[in-house]
Order: structure tokens, then sequence, then C-alpha cells
């Protein structure tokens, strides 16, 4: 299809220009385009296409915006951790917490001299369980020290009374990415599952087993998982909440897997005894687990609950096993040839030990008032967005639409840093052991969730530290949470016109809503609890057009014979769409009145889609791509910009393209 430009021609810019120098940082630039391409046959391409043609850095799967936003981030936060290591400060204090951490993890001769020493602890709960009987309390003394294995365990509001925690079951336990690795019969998964086993071989051997043994266990441990793979739901099954929701009497969870004693579980990670229900998300996971203690044997769980300390903790131990480590999951798995400098890998564990403790430290150079005052207007006029496109949706009941104006009424929103900071004083950081450091860290988080138990919901806390280039929507707490981190250019500038700031946070703010009212979200009431609120007839007329959206991502092809599977990025899929249309229409309400002008040769509607389009511009290893269609919930970036764009006659419009004849049906 002929475009016809209503702008100066792009002049040419090589990929070596783009990677050579850092440039100025904004949501529309030329610099990225390529003209030759029409906007309406590739949105993606003319708008990143000159982007494309820059190669991904060694230490990356995928570079893109947002790495470019993290190396930003990062190289504050290193500034922060440097300073507080030579600076310390009083003992328990956030300086002297973080400043030590980074300094162990540094310590590059400590920690090789330590070698397993720091997991001796572990081992030594693990070599003396005699029975299957006693998996569970050692998984239980596991994880009360740092360590996940066999399942997942946690505390969370309670899906169907947002006025209480509980304790939730999952199912876990496995070292490949997700079920289906361990059943696929193509090639390339045959391939990985032959080099899982032999990366687990090789951590063993590391770890001081003979190599005989080191090949027998690994073997064995991968039958194990994979058994407990048959037992595990696919990702698309996870997805419903109501289907994952099972609510069980404490003592009822013998009937449940007779062959298990969850008492001893219980005991060892001190877990309150008042505490009478839990929940459960997939039965027949735990039922399955529990024949699994019986049925094979104990040296297997013991060698496999090594195996699972030590695939936790390898990247916090000596060069050799990070490197096998690394060259398994990163390398093999994700086509990363080269590591991350340690500084960069000492940062991220930094962040997920005491993530508030940094973002004191940050929001404090990175976050202005003025910018907070700036997003909480944008996200008010979302909002407002999001009503008229609830009111004016000829497919819905005036009684549905009434419950959805209650639950955007209540929504709550968070932007930038809490209000009040996580205290980690309690947590003894010293700078004898990086990996000690880490196990600290997580277990205190176990101690510090089971301590919700029996209290109400904190509504005031956060579920990621202010320093995140991420944002989230949470369903049971009816809540928008967008970060200092994910705040800075090119996603927002406090200066910048509004048609690049909502074009660029059409897939943040609008987003997010938009969770709200996608096929998870829209099942979960004002309140949060998990609740029908919709009439039978629209709940039909949703999944119609939800039913649309799947068909149109299982169409889009990535990777040849490798499509999009639907179903699976059925939600995110939705938020793109919904949230891309919301965020137009909130431009349109904030601009209401005005007359914005163009800038740089491009209207103010033309600058609104190339941010958007400009904001998911990513190079990918082709590895990458596979492992992201296999395992994740959201489309690769490029069909994240196409998908939604392809049923939207204001892009075409802006861009003087004709509009398709056919528009599916919008959702929101």
């Amino acid at each position: 299809m002929r475009f016809l430009p209503v702008f100066v021609a792009l002049a040419t810019v090589s990929a070596a220009s783009l990677a050579a120098k850092p440039r100025p940082v904004q949501a529309v630039d030329r610099a990225y385009l390529d003209t030759t391409i029409s906007p309406a046959a590739d949105f993606y391409g003319y708008a990143n296409g000159a982007f494309g043609k820059v190669p991904v850095p060694g230490e990356y799967a995928t570079y893109g915006v947002n790495e470019e936003i993290d190396d930003r981030n990062e190289t504050l936060l290193k500034a922060i951790l440097e300073t507080a290591a030579k600076t310390r400060g009083p003992k328990g204090g956030v300086a002297q917490q973080v400043g030590d951490f980074f300094a162990a993890g540094m310590d590059e001769p400590a920690i090789e001299q330590a070698g397993l020493k720091p997991l001796a602890p572990l081992f030594a709960a693990i070599d003396a369980v005699q029975t299957g009987a006693e998996i569970p309390g050692v998984v239980g003394r596991l994880l009360a020290q740092g360590v996940d294995a066999g399942f997942g365990f946690g505390v969370q509001v309670d899906d169907k009374d947002t006025t209480a925690m509980i304790a939730a079951f999952s199912q876990g336990g496995l070292g490949l990415p997700e079920r289906e690795y361990y059943f696929r019969a193509d090639p390339d998964s045959v391939a990985i599952r032959t080099a899982y086993a032999e990366h687990i071989a090789r951590t063993l051997q590391l770890a001081g087993a003979t190599a005989d043994d080191a090949r027998l266990h690994a073997a064995a441990i991968l039958a194990l998982e994979t058994k407990l793979a048959e037992a595990s739901r696919a990702l698309v099954d996870l997805r419903d909440p109501e289907k994952n929701y099972h609510k069980f009497e404490r003592r009822a969870l013998a009937r449940l897997t007779a062959t298990v004693d969850w008492e001893a579980f219980f005991a060892a990670i001190e877990f309150p005894a008042a505490e009478a229900t839990v929940l459960v998300g997939q039965p027949e996971f735990f039922t399955r687990f529990g024949e699994l203690t019986r049925d094979v044997s104990v040296d297997t769980w013991r060698a496999y609950l090594r195996w699972e300390v030590l695939r936790e903790t390898a990247s916090y131990l000596g060069r050799a096993l990070v490197e096998e480590h690394f060259a398994f999951y990163s390398r093999r798995l994700s086509g990363t040839p080269e590591l991350k400098p340690r500084w960069k890998r000492v940062l991220a564990a930094a962040d997920e030990a005491m993530g508030e403790n940094l973002g004191q430290l940050y929001v404090e150079r990175a976050f202005s008032p003025r910018a907070k005052a700036r997003a909480l207007a944008m996200v008010e006029f979302h909002l407002q967005a999001m009503r008229k496109r609830i009111e004016n949706a000829p497919w819905m009941s005036a009684a549905t639409k009434q419950a959805a104006f209650q639950k955007i009424a209540a929504m709550r929103t968070k932007v930038g840093y809490p209000d009040r900071w996580r205290d980690y004083r309690s947590l003894a950081i010293t700078r004898e052991s990086y990996v000690r450091n880490v196990l600290a860290a997580s277990a205190f988080e176990i101690r510090r969730q089971l301590a919700k138990l029996g209290r109400p919901v904190d509504r005031s806390e956060w579920s990621m530290p202010p320093q995140t280039n991420n944002a989230y929507y949470d369903p049971t707490l009816n809540e928008m949470c967008f970060p200092a981190g994910i705040l800075q250019p090119p996603f927002f500038d406090e200066t910048a016109d509004d048609a690049s700031n909502f074009g660029a946070l059409a897939s943040t703010i609008g987003h997010e809503l938009t969770h709200g009212f996608d096929d998870q979200g829209r099942k979960f009431d004002a309140s949060g609890n998990l609740r029908n609120w919709w009439t039978e007839e629209d709940a039909r007329g949703f999944e119609a057009r939800a039913e649309r959206i799947t068909r149109q991502y299982d169409a889009y092809e990535p990777l040849p014979g490798l499509h999009i599977e639907g179903h699976q990025t059925l939600g995110e899929n939705i938020a793109d769409i919904g949230g891309l249309r919301i965020s137009y229409e909130a431009y349109k309400l904030a601009t209401a009145g005005r007359k914005p002008k163009s800038i740089d040769g491009f209207t103010p509607d033309q600058r609104f889609f190339i941010a958007f389009a400009q904001g998911w511009r990513t190079n990918q290893r082709i590895e990458q791509t596979r492992r992201q269609l296999a395992t994740d919930l959201h489309s690769p970036a490029r069909w994240r910009v196409l998908g939604p764009l392809a049923n939207f006659p204001e892009f075409y419009q802006a861009f003087r393209c004709p509009v398709p004849s056919e528009i599916q049906p919008a959702i929101w």
C-alpha cells in the first residue's frame, strides 16, 4: 500500500551511528524510522526499522527501549551502592545493609575461598532424610532458610475474601522453564532436555559428586521432574482464577495427599497454629507429589533437593558454578553469549533482596514531585476514558455497566514510590558471605509474609520497588501501580508534549487499566473479590469478542512454523488492544479545547502512534523468541504494536491510509 508522507523524509541513519554514542532520549525519534516502509503495511518496521539493524549486545537476549531505561537506572543504582559500600553507616540502617550486600557480592576472592561451605546446613538437612515421609519437613526447612523446592508456597490476599490474607500452595519444582519443555518431541526440545540433563550432571560434579554418580542422579532428577510436570497444569489452564482457587481446611490436606505430613512442613516454617484454612491452586499436583514421595527412592529425592539448592544459589557462588548456570539458562535457552558484568548481577540480587532500601535512595535522584503530579493527572484522564468506553459499549447491559463504573470508582492508583517504606532492620546483612546474604533475604521475606496471616490486608504495600521498570494491576486489591523506574524517558517525560507521553504510556497506564477488565480481571469485582458481576448475555458478548482476539493472534507467526498462542496470551493482548484505545481517548480528553501543534513534521496524532510503536522497539535473539512463545503470557514486541493497530481506524486516518474494510468489534 503506498503511503503519502506529510512530513520531511528521514535522512539515512546507520546502525553504527545509533549504537556509537548516547543520544537524546525522546519518545518520538526520527533516527529509528524507516520511511521506505509503508505505515499501513508494517507500522512496527516503519517506526523502528533503523533500530532493527542495531546488534543485540552480548549480555542480552533481548535489547530495546526497556533495556535502555534499565541501563540508565542501573548506572544510578550502581553509584548509590558503591557510595554506600565505601561510607557504610549505622548497623541495620539502609546504607549499611545495601553497602555490605554489594561489597560481599563484589568480593570474588572471598566467594571462591568459601566454596560451598555456606550451603552446608542446607545439605546437612537434605542428607539427614531417611524416608519419603520426611520430604515435606525438609522442604519446609529449606524454605525457612531461603530455598524454594518441590512446589510453590506463599501468602496472598484471599481471592474471595479480600479483607483477609491466606497461605497458598501452587505447583512448582521444575528446573525447565515450563511444563511443555518436558514433553515436546521436536528436535530442538529433545536437544534442550539432553542439554538440561548434562547441565545437572556438570553442576553436581562441581559440587563434589563423581562423574558416574552425577550422570545417574541427573537422569533420575529429570525423570522425577518429568513426573511433576505430568501433574502440572499448562499455562493456559493456570490463567483461569476460578479453576485455580480451592480452599482447604488445614486438617483436610491429609485427604488430598495422605502420604504427606503437612504438619511437619508447617512446623518447619513456623506456620501460625491459628490458621485453619489454606488455598491449594492445583490439587491434583499435590496428590501426585504425595505419591512420588512414597514411590520414588529417597536417594533420588535427596539428589533432587540438592540440585534444587544448587540451581537456586549457583549465581551467587564461585565462578565455575556461575558460568555453568549461565551456559544453560542464558546461553542455551535464550541465546545470550555473554555474562552481564558482575556489578549488574550483584545489583540485581540487591534489588531482589532489599528493593525498597534501594528505592529510598533512588527516588531522591530520579523522580520529582512534578513528575508524580503529571503522571497522576494522566491516570485520571485514562479513568475518564475507560468510563466513556464502558458507557458507550453497545453490547453491555445497564446492570453490568453500573457494576463496571463501581469498579472504576473504587480503583486505587500508586505512582512513583510508597508512602511508607518497608522495614528491613531485622534482616542481618554482613560482608562475610554473598550467598548467605541472599538466603537471609529470602528467609526474611518468607517470615515477613507469614507475619501477615491473621492481620488486616495492608493496602499501602507495594509489590514492586520504585526503581523497577515495570507496572502492574492487582485484581484482588483493584489497584494499579506505576513505579518511578518505568516513569522515565522515553516512556514518560514531565516536560514532553501530551501526544508523546500518552502514546508512549499506552502500554503502561492504558494497559494496566485494561487488565482490570480483561478475561481474568473482569472476574473480580470492585472490592477485588473473585465474583461474577456480569449478566449471562454480557459475559457471552465479552467471550465472543475475546475469541476474535484469540484467532487474530493465533494467526501471527513470529518464527517459521511457530505461532503466537492466542489463548495463552489473551489477557495481555486484550490489555494491549484496550490500552492503546484508552490511552488515545485519554489523550483526546487531556487536549480537549486545545490545538496541539505539529512537531518535527509530525501531526499530534502521528506523534501519539509513533511514540507508542517506538516504545516497543526491540531486537531479540531467535532462541529467546522461541522461549518467549513457549513460556510467556505476552506476545513478542512487534505484535504488541501490530495487533492493537490492526483494528484502529484513527491510526490509518492519521497516516492518510485507507481504513481496512473489516474492523473487528472492540471489547474496550
